[in-house]
């Protein structure tokens, strides 16, 4: 199994920037399909990036397309997501979470989840 760490949240202005980390643990997160979500308070969590095991990959949310940029470095066993020009609608706790690379029946299915890291953007 992998445990995994997500740092780098804290308050910012609207238009601002933060970069969120994830560090895995247990074993190494190139065996791993990676994912941000997020979750705003009275809201379902909510698919924000993903990335493929090689960085080859990657796909958004139409929300954060343009805005939102995940990577991953397996060496240093570390997933991040740099967020730029952030909106006040940004506001959620982030979530990094790891799906084995075999699909399920409904696709990857995400089994291990950080502990989350508040992002709050003012405006």
């Amino acid at each position: 199994q992998v445990q995994l760490v997500e740092s780098g949240g804290g308050l910012v202005q609207a238009g601002g920037s933060l970069r969120l980390s994830c560090v895995g643990s247990g074993r190494t997160l190139s065996s791993y399909h990676m994912g941000w979500f997020r979750q705003a308070p009275g809201k379902e969590r909510e698919f924000v990036a993903a990335i493929s095991w090689s960085g080859a990959t990657t796909s958004y949310a139409d929300s954060v397309k343009g805005r939102f940029t995940i990577s991953r470095d397996n060496a240093k066993n570390t997933v991040y997501l740099q967020m730029n020009s952030l909106k006040p609608e940004d506001t959620a706790v982030y979530y990094c979470a790891a799906a084995e690379l075999r699909l399920g029946a409904r696709g990857y299915e995400y089994n291990y989840w950080g502990q989350g890291t508040q992002v709050t953007v003012s405006s």
